[in-house]
């Protein structure tokens, strides 16, 4: 930020050029994108009716800077309707020219709506697809078809030499739907009768064209094609589904594919709008220097309706004259800049003092107050993502339309600075893929704002404990990672879109030299994940780390929350999850503490290792608890299971365990040998506590 202003200032004529370029840059069209063979990386925040960069098909048109799928068939009098709208380019989804085979990956966020125009009868929707190069729309496709296939609505056959993946968005229940579902989100492999995965479309505005915002990313290295839909009017993430499948698109498609939207209107009165406003896109195939690609020629534009054309001769004299009227504007700007001085004042509050560390942070940046409140839109409440001990986290959006979390520490909070300055530092230092990436800070106007990545799939707590849990055994088993963070817990193990764990809230976190441990005079972390011997000790070591690990592992596997609630003769009880699962290992049924929500779905094996880690690394005992490597090394079956005593220990205090003890009442609760459990009954209308 400082160094942009002194910019207009020391160097005038740097400057100078530096507008002019910025001039050219925005009087460009406004669809940017970098393609080379292997790689496609486009954005159109908006659809201009010249562009050469999508290619329409049947009903599907560029109108008012918006695609539209399918024609307006009330006003048109039109019965049946089917559209496409694909890039000009083919993606390079997979090669194996090597001898190896490489696949793609492709992360892509587009913003729709589809709109029945206040008619509660609704037609079929539309999807986002990959298809064979230079496919185009086969006969028979309209309605429920969505454009993909041929003739779904009757018993005819259909063409088994159809070849697509498909993400659709269908608003009408067919008969081949999964029961109850009207409106929802399934993957379609070459027939959408067959959708598989699918979930409810859990929020829709369809009768008022409410605007929603598509995330649809495929991780290469692990084949998982994941998708999450939101309401754009609800920041909070609320109104949204989510659904994750694991497929090899190099066993359905093609090594070079076809990729849009496809959409299809009903007949009679089952009509829709579907409506494409922006669309942003990315893959990458890392194919070796020496290999020589030979991209298949680009699929040929269809005729374009000649009443769609534009005079390109007007379009190119009014953008002329407002890059002219731009310059001047800008000249007159810089004139008035120079006559003023230095302009690098901040804020009449002016900056907050603060550690010189934090002025050391270079790679990202500091913002001002105002960017980010403009960003947040005045933090208001239906943006509000979350909310914790320190302060309220906030969905933005920055200045290069990329959505941000905006951390707003508590005025005034017991924390305060420190805790700002703990966790802007920490996590700068900590640059890793596994946790969430540090963008910038603020501390001006009395007011501290951490900005982090925006991850759109929320925490893992989040989806472990809802109804359905959409997160398949697969997906639980990636997340197990971890990194010394000192408030290790289920709610901060964030997921982006392909559901790759990262950590966040690093308030708490502090540096440590491996072999050292932290000192705190206040104790940090969260009831229930906390290590017995912190409560004595107010230290927090890799031993304590390996402790909230292991309980979050036991959440993972199990599918409950720290603090358990189970059924036992009819009755419900809240127990800790640690004993409960102990409990179940010392009378041989560990297995029965797996998710009932997986339905069976997993590796006995696997699930059992889970557990018996979860546990190994949890025993109260803190000597008693294997090292992160070896825990790894269990899981991924390079090293035997832990022997591990059928009852819960007590945790036993050894006085060689620190040499300065914080006192704390806590300390008496710790014994020299036994075992406990203790539950708490929760049904009835008292509780009552049995030992």
């Amino acid at each position: 930020m400082k160094n942009a202003e002194n910019l207009y200032v020391k160097s005038p004529k740097p400057a100078f050029l530096f507008i002019l370029l910025f001039i050219l840059v925005v009087h460009l069209p406004k669809a940017a994108s970098v393609d080379d063979d292997n790689n496609i990386n486009f954005t159109f925040p908006d659809f201009n009716p010249n562009t050469h960069r999508i290619v329409y098909e049947a009903d599907a048109y560029a109108s008012g800077n918006v695609i539209q799928l399918a024609a307006d068939q009330i006003n048109k009098g039109l019965n049946g309707s089917v559209g496409r709208a694909t890039y000009y380019k083919p993606m390079h989804l997979w090669d194996n020219s090597s001898g190896n085979l490489l696949l793609a990956g492709f992360t892509t966020q587009f913003s729709f709506s589809i709109d029945s125009l206040h008619n509660s009868s609704h037609a079929s929707g539309f999807a986002f697809f990959l298809a064979p190069n230079g496919s185009n729309i086969p006969p028979g496709s309209v309605g429920g078809c969505l454009g993909l296939q041929t003739n779904c609505l009757s018993n005819l056959p259909y063409d088994v030499k159809s070849k697509f993946v498909a993400v659709e968005f269908d608003t009408h229940h067919s008969p081949w739907d999964p029961a109850g579902m009207s409106e929802h989100v399934g993957v379609d492999i070459n027939s959408v009768k067959a959708s598989n995965p699918t979930v409810k479309w859990w929020w829709s505005d369809i009768e008022n064209g409410g605007k929603v915002n598509a995330f649809i990313t495929y991780n290469s290295s692990t084949k998982n094609l994941s998708v999450f839909l939101v309401d754009a009017s609800d920041f909070s993430g609320e109104n949204s589904s989510s659904l994750s499948a694991t497929l090899d698109l190099s066993r359905y498609l093609t090594e070079w594919v076809t990729f849009g939207f496809s959409g299809a209107a009903g007949y009679s009165t089952m009509t829709e709008l579907q409506t494409i406003y922006s669309w942003n896109f990315s893959s990458t195939l890392q194919v070796s220097m020496n290999t020589t690609i030979h991209p298949p020629a680009i699929a040929p534009s269809l005729p374009v309706n000649p009443r769609r054309k534009s005079k390109t001769w007007l379009c190119l004299v009014l953008a002329i004259v407002s890059g002219i009227f731009a310059l001047l504007l800008v000249l007159g700007l810089v004139w008035l800049f120079c006559r003023r001085g230095k302009y690098n004042k901040m804020r009449d509050d002016g900056p907050m003092p603060v550690n010189v560390e934090m002025e050391k942070v270079t790679a990202p940046r500091q913002f001002s107050y105002k960017e980010l409140r403009l960003a947040t839109s005045n933090f208001a409440d239906k943006g509000l993502l979350g909310e914790g001990g320190f302060g309220k986290v906030y969905l933005g959006l920055s200045d290069i339309n990329c959505s941000i979390a905006v951390k707003r520490i508590t005025p005034h909070s017991q924390q305060g600075v420190k805790e700002y300055e703990s966790e802007v530092t920490t996590i700068t230092r900590l640059r890793h893929r596994n946790l969430v990436q540090l963008i910038g800070w603020c501390h001006d106007s009395k007011e501290f704002l951490i900005v982090y990545e925006f991850l759109p799939n929320k925490s893992l707590d989040y989806h472990l404990h809802r109804e359905p849990c959409l997160l398949t055994w697969d997906t639980r088993k990636n997340v197990i990672q971890c990194v010394l963070h000192r408030d290790i817990k289920s709610s901060n193990v964030l997921l982006d879109l392909s559901f790759n764990a990262k950590l966040g809230d690093f308030g708490l976190a502090r540096l440590v030299d491996h072999g050292q441990e932290s000192q705190t005079t206040v104790m940090g972390g969260t009831d229930g994940y906390i290590a017995p011997e912190y409560l004595v000790t107010y230290k927090a070591t890799k031993e304590s780390d390996i402790y909230s690990f292991g309980i979050v592992a036991l959440e993972i596997a199990s599918g409950k929350k720290a603090s358990a609630v189970i059924e036992r003769n009819g009755k419900r009880f809240k127990t800790k999850l640690l004993e409960w699962v102990w409990e179940l290992y010392g009378k041989e049924s560990l297995l029965d503490a797996a998710d009932p929500q997986l339905h069976g779905n997993y590796d006995m094996e696997q699930m059992e290792r889970l557990l018996l880690v979860g546990l190994a690394c949890a025993n109260p005992n803190y000597y008693a608890r294997p090292s992160i490597t070896r825990a790894i090394d269990i899981l991924g079956f390079k090293a035997p299971l832990s022997m591990l005593p059928r009852e819960l220990p007590v945790p036993t205090y050894i006085a060689a365990l620190e040499d300065n003890i914080v006192t704390s009442p806590a300390s008496n609760s710790f014994h020299t040998s036994g075992s406990r459990r203790s539950e708490t009954q929760t049904s009835g209308n008292g509780s009552n506590t049995h030992s």
